[in-house]
């Protein structure tokens, strides 16, 4: 009973750490591109929305890293299942508390925005035209970009994000220095961000896209978020889960595969080992005893 109840309460830790460092995450990201879009470009750019997400990431790496390894990415979560690093009846509860702490993060983002939403759109939200806001929260292709070419964007962009994170964490690689991961960490989406974002922007976590999605169709800005470029909605959450299994199954055959381990020497060999030594003990003494007693 003891037991069963210590393992609901690290479930519990975890779920909230997630949700806290998700929130966190969005509460950064999309912010800065609402301050970027909301005024129209003069206290915003793209290198400040790549910054915005970085640090995010970074931040939220740092509230959550210590207590459920700070995934905030349902990607990341599914990825460290494949390799072992994560119990798979865990992983349910991860990605829902990604999607919650995703979702509050862009309600809190609107409500900090609030005033500046209503002056911005004249109280009409809408996802195309001059005056278009959804793409603050979720992503939304480029013109030139086909079904496909969103598809391979988002499982190459978010590969390169979980391989990184692999090598950072893997202790028998170089890594980082302990305290320093969710530093580099966050240099992952910076440079996926300066390399990586024309397309699509580099949604690259199905939380992080989907959950803010969900809270602009049911605060204003209607269906139109799903139904927008033939349905796009679905790339970025099925683009990174693929990408992040693929990069799993290529850093674990090419990198951690080949690390050089000791193999422990097994308990019964050294058994037999002290068994020989003191039977060979106890034949030495024997023979002197009888040296002794001959004499």
């Amino acid at each position: 009973m003891r037991q069963h109840c210590a393992l609901k309460h690290g479930i519990f830790k975890e779920f909230l750490a997630e949700f806290l460092g998700t929130f966190v995450l969005v509460l950064f990201g999309c912010g800065s591109v609402a301050q970027t879009v909301l005024s129209r470009n003069t206290l915003g750019e793209p290198l400040t929305v790549h910054i915005g997400f970085s640090v995010g990431l970074m931040m939220a790496s740092y509230v959550a890293g210590g207590v459920s390894g700070g995934h905030v990415n349902p990607a990341v979560s599914l990825a460290m299942v494949i390799l072992g690093k994560l119990k798979i009846w865990k992983f349910p509860f991860y990605v829902i508390a990604q999607f919650l702490g995703a979702f509050a993060g862009a309600a809190a983002v609107f409500g900090l925005y609030y005033d500046a939403f209503m002056d911005f759109t004249s109280g009409i939200l809408s996802v195309t035209g001059i005056n278009a806001t959804g793409h603050i929260f979720a992503s939304y292709p480029a013109r030139h970009l086909s079904v496909l070419g969103g598809f391979i964007d988002q499982v190459v962009g978010t590969g390169m994000l979980v391989l990184c994170i692999l090598a950072i964490i893997d202790g028998g690689n170089i890594g980082a220095p302990k305290g320093v991961e969710p530093l580099a960490i966050g240099l992952i989406i910076m440079a996926i961000g300066v390399s990586m974002g024309l397309n699509c922007g580099y949604p690259l976590n199905p939380a992080r896209d989907l959950g803010p999605r969900l809270f602009t169709a049911v605060a204003g800005w209607g269906m139109e978020v799903f139904s927008t470029a033939d349905y796009w909605w679905w790339i970025p959450v099925a683009g990174p889960m693929v990408g992040g299994v693929v990069a799993a199954v290529i850093y674990y055959l090419l990198i951690e595969l080949h690390h050089h381990r000791d193999e422990p020497e097994k308990p019964h060999e050294e058994e037999e080992e002290e068994e020989e030594d003191e039977e060979d003990e106890d034949s030495s003494l024997k023979d002197k005893y009888e040296m002794i007693t001959m004499s």
